[in-house]
């Protein structure tokens, strides 16, 4: 029998997050509409549901639950805070001697354990950095750009862009000498922080940058630097040099307003020229206090760092670590040694994309099939157990930690409470795997360059998996009808259609480039994303779909190729897979990059004797058993017959950046893809076409 505390805090619960009852989700409230006049709204639980205009509008359109009545622009604890420059004026004051920044790189660039910068002297480096910029002539609203990877020196310099109102433009080393000069020339940059790998690219095009003044060299000593002739106007200077000067010229800050450009992130998309998303030191801030409504972080956390910074995902995390006082270690800077940098930091924070999660969820469960025997079934009943307590809301029995889970949180450290995936869809299985194995919260969001970060955020104590939660408190969302995709708002059980996005998340617009623009923003200031979405139970939404990347079989079929993809990704064979099909023909193919150890252990299973791992991939048997497989798969998935591949090639390559196939946000770069595969995808196309003509086939 509950006790008249507990009886009182649930009355109070019920009011702050209504339950889904049939009932309550019937109850309308007074509130006030997208329109922002008084009306009402409906609960769902995690969202509000309200109509779009007055009097005329569907009731379409969704909010968080969580602030139903104004969209979130500001901290709710701290609305004085308004620009990336307060938000780290309010860190300093508040944690000026905890530890901020740490790395693990030393001075002459062994590896060590990890060392420390506080907020105060992250603080005085940005304004030396900054004061340094000044002294080189650089005036409010030039464009510095940031061309390496994560390190300390990094966030410095963009806590100096936001102080002195320079607007930081990250440069993703990736991409390549000529998208890096179509960036460094689209925004002007007038200043470049690189380190010595990325400076010698630089070098290669210095004379074709004409707007830069000045390059910064992180990392690197003076009397190595380049010497250009005077006529250039280029100069070079070392990091530590440019903050030696900064701090003999100190010059007061020149702080932004709320609405001026704090960074223009470039995206690479998966076609054409990069795409240069601006976005207001608003739309920052808006961001991270929408996540600190839902999720908390605190000033005991630590964050490891390893995801791209010039990705908005990272970049936002950095903010709301700065904003809660959290330490921020970065990796050595080799995806490979990341595991060490775990082991090293033990972090508390981890964020990730749905590829990595993948791969320790594969490597885990095929560690697990191949022990065999005891070790097998207790890793099995443990998983059992502790999965069915989660999912009834029981806490699980401890035992179940120490035998078999301690192990395997003990790859990512041993601390680790929150980890976040975004990007692209996590599959519900590796969601719930993760959940078990970790024991930790997993929060999955779904969000863009041009919404700053976060459009939808799993809500704390929501156990459900399939989905990427209700909408954050900065924006409101509606689903508009894709008809020639037949979705619909109308659409049962559940609305569908293209995800639209409005608020103070919003960006401002592409740089100098209005046609794409008006594209992306309809009339009433709705963002497309070109995401497909469905709205579950509770006002969760779903990511179904892609709009932008559909295409036509000859028969007529629509589809949509990411899905499929997500789909195979769950083949224990399949490292990465690419889908591809035309109108032109009925069926499709698909380019599958293996899980090398998973495919020669199959092969030693077999009996199969190969000399190298490309030959095996082009065994027909090894064909045969990996497109089997990919069909038990796809029937799981639910795949429809026509969305199922009809013939593969097994490539031993991954799909990387280095080899053009892969965004820096690890999404294929169709166009690439198809033309780096072309010879393969023709012969799959003529062989599928011989055997359909072949009568016994028919």
């Amino acid at each position: 029998m509950e006790s008249p505390a507990q009886r009182r805090l649930t009355s109070i619960q019920s009011h702050l997050i209504p339950s889904s009852t049939a009932e309550d989700e019937s109850i309308v409230s007074r509130n006030v509409t997208s329109s922002s006049s008084p009306h009402f709204f409906v609960d769902q639980q995690y969202s509000v549901v309200l109509p779009e205009k007055l009097q005329t509008g569907k009731w379409n359109v969704y909010r968080s639950a969580r602030s139903p009545m104004k969209l979130l622009g500001r901290f709710e604890d701290h609305p004085d805070i308004g620009t990336l420059h307060e938000n780290f004026v309010h860190a300093v004051e508040t944690h000026r001697d905890n530890k901020y920044l740490g790395t693990r790189i030393r001075v002459d660039g062994t590896v060590g354990e990890y060392k420390w910068m506080t907020f105060g002297e992250a603080a005085t480096a940005r304004e030396a950095i900054g004061s340094g910029l000044r002294y080189y002539g650089l005036e409010q609203g030039a464009c510095v750009g940031l061309y390496f990877i994560n390190r300390p020196e990094w966030l410095v310099v963009d806590h100096a862009c936001a102080a002195y109102s320079y607007i930081s433009v990250p440069l993703y080393d990736t991409l390549g000498p000529d998208a890096v000069k179509f960036v460094v020339n689209h925004s002007g940059i007038k200043a470049i922080f690189c380190v010595p790998e990325t400076l010698n690219t630089l070098l290669t095009f210095i004379s074709l940058i004409p707007s830069v003044n000045v390059v910064v060299i992180v990392g690197g000593a003076d009397e190595h630097l380049p010497s250009l002739p005077s006529t250039s106007g280029v100069k070079f200077v070392s990091y530590l040099k440019l903050l030696g000067q900064g701090r003999s010229n100190l010059q007061p800050f020149f702080a932004p307003k709320p609405d001026d450009v704090a960074t223009i992130c470039y995206t690479s998309g998966t076609t054409g020229t990069p795409k240069g998303v601006v976005l207001s030191h608003g739309n920052l801030i808006a961001n991270a206090a929408s996540f600190c409504r839902k999720a908390k972080f605190y000033s005991s956390d630590i964050y490891i760092s390893y995801l791209p910074l010039a990705h908005i995902y990272e970049r936002t995390n950095q903010v709301i670590c700065a904003y809660n006082g959290a330490g921020i270690g970065f990796y050595q800077g080799d995806n490979l040694k990341l595991m060490d940098d775990l082991a090293a930091l033990r972090p508390t924070i981890f964020c990730s994309v749905p590829r990595l999660y993948n791969r320790i969820y594969a490597g885990i469960t095929n560690a697990v099939s191949t022990s065999g025997g005891l070790k097998e079934r207790l890793f099995r009943a443990a998983y059992n157990s502790k999965r069915q307590a989660i999912v009834n809301g029981r806490s699980p029995s401890p035992i179940w930690d120490k035998l078999v889970f301690n192990k395997i949180k003990e790859k990512l450290g041993g601390r680790v409470r929150i980890m976040g995936s975004g990007a692209s869809p996590l599959s519900p299985d590796v969601m719930d795997f993760l959940r078990v194995c970790f024991g930790c919260l997993i929060l999955e969001g779904y969000g863009m360059t041009e919404t700053s970060c976060i459009i939808t955020l799993m809500d704390v104590g929501d156990t459900s998996i399939g989905h990427v939660g209700s909408p954050c408190a900065g924006c409101e969302v509606k689903l508009v009808d894709v008809p020639e995709m037949n979705y619909t708002s109308e659409d049962n059980p559940y609305p569908r259609g293209e995800i639209c996005v409005r608020g103070p998340i919003v960006f401002q617009g592409y740089y100098k480039d209005e046609v794409q623009t008006k594209e992306v923003f309809d009339e009433d200031g709705w963002f497309h994303t070109g995401d497909i979405g469905l709205w579950l139970p509770g006002g969760r939404l779903k990511i179904i779909d892609r709009k932008k990347n559909i295409f036509k079989l000859a028969q007529g079929e629509y589809i949509a190729p990411e899905k499929i993809e997500n789909a195979y990704a769950k083949c224990k064979f399949v490292a990465q897979c690419f889908v591809y099909g035309d109108s032109f023909n009925s069926s499709l193919v698909a380019i599958v990059a293996v899980e090398p150890d998973v495919l020669r252990d199959w092969a030693a299973a077999q009996g199969i004797q190969y000399e190298d791992l490309g030959q095996l991939c082009n065994d027909p048997r090894a064909r045969n058993a990996v497109l089997a497989e990919m069909d038990n798969v796809g029937r799981e998935a639910q795949l429809r017959g026509f969305e199922f591949a009809k013939a593969l090639t097994l490539v031993p390559e991954l799909f990387t950046l280095e080899n053009g196939l892969l965004t820096p946000t690890f999404k294929i770069k169709r166009p690439q893809a198809k033309e780096y595969f072309a010879k393969a995808i023709s012969s799959m196309i003529a062989e599928l076409s011989l055997s359909e003509a072949t009568p016994s086939k028919i």
